[in-house]
């Protein structure tokens, strides 16, 4: 897949559980094909909001496997391969490619804390495992550093990382790799969205997106045609969902929100619990402030 094909507008889609916590691979693709009809270009399987973290490489795999098989070849699908083991990202790289990815998401490692040479040889190595581009993800918050400006500059000479989901916050730094690299860049932070567009962002990676994809795509489309008015005035109107999503760990929220629409989200896994009853009616509140009613 060519970089320019990764899309513009992409949600990082929950994996949908029963309620005995089994992946339930029938709803995954009944939530993807929604998603797409919403707005977006394309999805991001086995990140964070997917529950990397407590699913299994076989899990990985069969979701993979399953939405590939229920959106059809042409839609971008971005599979999240990235651990603290680089040896384990690189056979979740290998696996992902066999099972229909168009390209890899690649964390930073977390937990371990190494060097910023350590990071970069990461990167390499999942890189040099498969044929696919790479996103790499840029989180300090979750991974405990970031991706400094200089690794990402080298990073980018490598012919596959060709992307990075920035939820660094950083538009400083951003903008110095942007001005010195052809990388794509990502909002990773959906209420960032319309500032990474402003230093030339390519578009999102998102959470919101699960209910305001088509949103997300009209404020990018304004944007693009230069109606930044317009544009800003979307990206206000999003504030609310942006906020009323993180008010809680955003699976249980996000999953709480998609039950309230019908569709398939299911638990979350331990150590993530259920959205409370009293976390739902605050975010059916903030949603409702921008006219989106779940259940209507």
């Amino acid at each position: 897949m060519a970089s320019e094909s990764l899309g513009n507008v992409l949600t990082a889609m929950v994996t949908p559980m029963t309620a005995d916590f089994a992946v339930d691979l029938d709803g995954a693709a009944t939530l993807a094909d929604y998603l797409l009809r919403l707005g977006n270009d394309g999805l991001v399987l086995n990140g964070t909001t997917g529950e990397s973290p407590t699913t299994t490489d076989a899990e990985k795999a069969a979701l993979l496997r399953a939405v590939r098989a229920a959106v059809g070849p042409a839609v971008p699908l971005i599979a999240g391969v990235g651990t603290n083991n680089t040896a384990h990202s690189v056979e979740l790289a290998v696996q992902a490619a066999a099972a229909g990815a168009d390209a890899l998401l690649v964390v930073t490692p977390y937990y371990s804390k190494p060097s910023q040479d350590g990071v970069l040889a990461h990167f390499r190595a999942v890189a040099d495992a498969t044929e696919l581009p790479v996103m790499l993800y840029d989180i300090p918050g979750r991974s405990g550093i970031p991706i400094e400006v200089d690794t990402l500059l080298r990073a980018a000479e490598h012919e596959r990382i060709v992307a990075v989901k920035d939820a660094k916050g950083d538009l400083g730094a951003a903008t110095a790799v942007l001005r010195a690299t052809d990388l794509l860049w990502y909002s990773g932070d959906d209420g960032l969205n319309l500032p990474f567009l402003a230093i030339g962002g390519t578009g999102f990676v998102s959470v919101t997106g699960h209910l305001i994809a088509d949103r997300l795509k009209a404020m990018r489309e304004a944007f693009v045609a230069g109606d930044v008015a317009d544009a800003a005035a979307i990206f206000a109107d999003t504030e609310p969902v942006s906020v009323g999503l993180f008010r809680a760990p955003a699976v249980a929220l996000t999953k709480a929100a998609l039950a309230l629409q019908g569709l398939p989200s299911g638990p979350p896994r331990m150590p993530l619990l259920p959205a409370t009853d009293a976390q739902v009616a605050t975010l059916v509140a903030d949603l409702a402030s921008v006219d989106l009613v779940l259940g209507g």
